[in-house]
Protein backbone atom coordinates (compact mmCIF):
# COMPACT_ATOMS: atom_id res chain seq x y z
CA UNK A 1 0.00 0.00 0.00
CA UNK A 2 1.19 3.38 -1.07
CA UNK A 3 -0.16 6.79 0.45
CA UNK A 4 -0.50 9.90 -0.65
CA UNK A 5 -1.30 11.86 2.59
CA UNK A 6 -2.74 15.37 2.15
CA UNK A 7 -2.85 18.46 4.44
CA UNK A 8 -4.74 20.73 2.00
CA UNK A 9 -4.65 24.26 1.72
CA UNK A 10 -4.40 27.49 -0.46
CA UNK A 11 -0.96 29.02 0.98
CA UNK A 12 1.12 25.66 1.50
CA UNK A 13 -0.45 22.45 0.90
CA UNK A 14 1.52 19.84 2.98
CA UNK A 15 1.73 16.10 1.37
CA UNK A 16 3.49 13.31 2.88
CA UNK A 17 3.97 9.62 0.88
CA UNK A 18 4.10 6.66 2.88
CA UNK A 19 4.84 3.17 1.34
CA UNK A 20 4.43 -0.30 3.66
CA UNK A 21 5.20 -3.55 2.45
CA UNK A 22 8.29 -4.45 0.45
CA UNK A 23 9.91 -4.72 3.77
CA UNK A 24 9.58 -1.32 4.91
CA UNK A 25 9.96 -1.49 8.75
CA UNK A 26 6.59 -1.03 11.44
CA UNK A 27 4.12 1.48 10.05
CA UNK A 28 5.72 2.11 6.67
CA UNK A 29 8.79 3.92 5.05
CA UNK A 30 8.71 7.33 4.55
CA UNK A 31 8.73 7.80 0.53
CA UNK A 32 8.56 11.38 0.18
CA UNK A 33 7.18 14.65 2.04
CA UNK A 34 7.30 18.35 1.07
CA UNK A 35 4.99 21.41 0.30
CA UNK A 36 3.19 23.09 -2.28
CA UNK A 37 3.69 26.66 -1.80
CA UNK A 38 1.92 29.11 -3.75
CA UNK A 39 2.23 32.65 -4.28
CA UNK A 40 0.13 35.27 -1.87
CA UNK A 41 -0.52 37.42 -4.13
CA UNK A 42 -1.84 35.17 -7.25
CA UNK A 43 -5.51 34.64 -7.68
CA UNK A 44 -7.38 31.98 -6.18
CA UNK A 45 -8.21 30.18 -9.45
CA UNK A 46 -3.76 30.09 -10.27
CA UNK A 47 -3.59 28.73 -6.99
CA UNK A 48 -5.90 26.11 -7.62
CA UNK A 49 -4.78 25.05 -11.34
CA UNK A 50 -1.50 25.05 -9.72
CA UNK A 51 -2.34 23.19 -6.67
CA UNK A 52 -3.96 20.09 -8.97
CA UNK A 53 -0.90 20.13 -11.60
CA UNK A 54 1.04 19.53 -8.18
CA UNK A 55 -1.16 16.89 -6.86
CA UNK A 56 -1.11 15.36 -10.72
CA UNK A 57 2.54 15.54 -10.28
CA UNK A 58 3.41 13.98 -7.12
CA UNK A 59 0.46 11.11 -8.10
CA UNK A 60 2.35 11.13 -11.29
CA UNK A 61 5.63 10.26 -9.96
CA UNK A 62 5.11 8.16 -7.29
CA UNK A 63 1.65 5.98 -8.41
CA UNK A 64 0.05 5.55 -4.65
CA UNK A 65 -2.72 3.41 -4.45
CA UNK A 66 -4.80 5.42 -2.10
CA UNK A 67 -5.02 9.61 -1.78
CA UNK A 68 -5.72 10.33 2.07
CA UNK A 69 -6.63 13.86 2.30
CA UNK A 70 -7.45 16.04 5.76
CA UNK A 71 -11.22 16.88 5.83
CA UNK A 72 -11.45 20.27 6.15
CA UNK A 73 -12.18 22.24 9.44
CA UNK A 74 -14.81 24.91 10.17
CA UNK A 75 -13.07 28.33 11.05
CA UNK A 76 -15.13 31.25 12.52
CA UNK A 77 -14.13 32.58 9.20
CA UNK A 78 -16.47 31.44 6.34
CA UNK A 79 -14.64 32.69 3.62
CA UNK A 80 -11.54 30.56 4.89
CA UNK A 81 -13.63 27.56 5.32
CA UNK A 82 -14.90 28.02 1.60
CA UNK A 83 -11.44 28.81 0.14
CA UNK A 84 -10.35 25.42 1.57
CA UNK A 85 -13.22 23.54 0.31
CA UNK A 86 -12.47 24.95 -3.06
CA UNK A 87 -8.64 22.96 -2.39
CA UNK A 88 -10.39 19.88 -1.35
CA UNK A 89 -12.42 19.82 -4.24
CA UNK A 90 -9.24 20.49 -6.40
CA UNK A 91 -7.85 17.69 -4.52
CA UNK A 92 -10.49 15.19 -5.05
CA UNK A 93 -10.65 15.68 -8.60
CA UNK A 94 -7.32 15.26 -9.50
CA UNK A 95 -7.07 11.72 -7.28
CA UNK A 96 -10.74 10.83 -9.16
CA UNK A 97 -8.33 11.36 -12.35
CA UNK A 98 -6.19 8.94 -11.47
CA UNK A 99 -8.69 6.28 -10.01
CA UNK A 100 -6.97 6.64 -6.33
CA UNK A 101 -9.13 5.15 -2.97
CA UNK A 102 -9.86 8.00 -1.65
CA UNK A 103 -10.13 8.51 2.33
CA UNK A 104 -10.89 11.91 4.43
CA UNK A 105 -10.17 12.32 7.92
CA UNK A 106 -11.34 15.43 10.52
CA UNK A 107 -8.47 16.92 11.84
CA UNK A 108 -9.35 15.87 15.24
CA UNK A 109 -8.97 11.92 14.39
CA UNK A 110 -5.47 12.21 12.67
CA UNK A 111 -4.52 13.65 15.90
CA UNK A 112 -6.20 10.86 18.25
CA UNK A 113 -4.66 8.51 15.27
CA UNK A 114 -1.23 9.58 15.42
CA UNK A 115 -0.85 11.16 18.82
CA UNK A 116 -3.37 9.99 20.96
CA UNK A 117 -4.91 13.13 21.92
CA UNK A 118 -7.59 14.92 19.17
CA UNK A 119 -6.30 18.64 20.34
CA UNK A 120 -2.38 17.54 19.58
CA UNK A 121 0.02 20.10 18.94
CA UNK A 122 1.55 20.29 15.85
CA UNK A 123 4.78 19.46 17.71
CA UNK A 124 3.50 16.88 18.72
CA UNK A 125 2.31 15.49 15.62
CA UNK A 126 5.61 15.87 14.01
CA UNK A 127 7.37 14.16 17.13
CA UNK A 128 5.11 10.66 16.62
CA UNK A 129 5.27 10.86 12.59
CA UNK A 130 8.78 10.86 13.52
CA UNK A 131 9.06 8.54 16.04
CA UNK A 132 6.44 5.87 14.25
CA UNK A 133 8.47 5.77 11.07
CA UNK A 134 11.61 6.15 12.91
CA UNK A 135 12.88 9.37 11.33
CA UNK A 136 15.58 11.23 13.00
CA UNK A 137 13.62 14.31 12.87
CA UNK A 138 10.14 15.29 12.83
CA UNK A 139 9.55 16.75 8.63
CA UNK A 140 9.54 19.75 8.20
CA UNK A 141 7.97 22.43 7.51
CA UNK A 142 5.13 21.25 10.24
CA UNK A 143 2.80 21.24 7.08
CA UNK A 144 4.84 18.41 5.66
CA UNK A 145 4.60 16.42 8.87
CA UNK A 146 0.82 17.18 8.97
CA UNK A 147 0.45 15.15 5.51
CA UNK A 148 2.27 12.38 6.52
CA UNK A 149 0.11 12.32 9.33
CA UNK A 150 -2.87 12.06 6.89
CA UNK A 151 -0.89 9.75 5.25
CA UNK A 152 -0.53 7.42 8.59
CA UNK A 153 -3.59 7.74 9.56
CA UNK A 154 -4.84 5.76 6.41
CA UNK A 155 -2.53 3.04 6.77
CA UNK A 156 -2.66 2.67 10.69
CA UNK A 157 -6.86 2.72 10.03
CA UNK A 158 -6.69 0.17 6.92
Amino acid sequence: MKVLGIDPGTTVTGFGVVETGNGAPGFGRLVECGVIRFAKGSPLPHRLHELHDGIADLIRKHRPTHLALEDAFYHKNVRTTLVLGHARGVILLAAAEWGLAIAQYPPATVKKTVVGAGGAAKAQVGAMVARLLRLRAAPRPADAADGVAVALTCIIRA
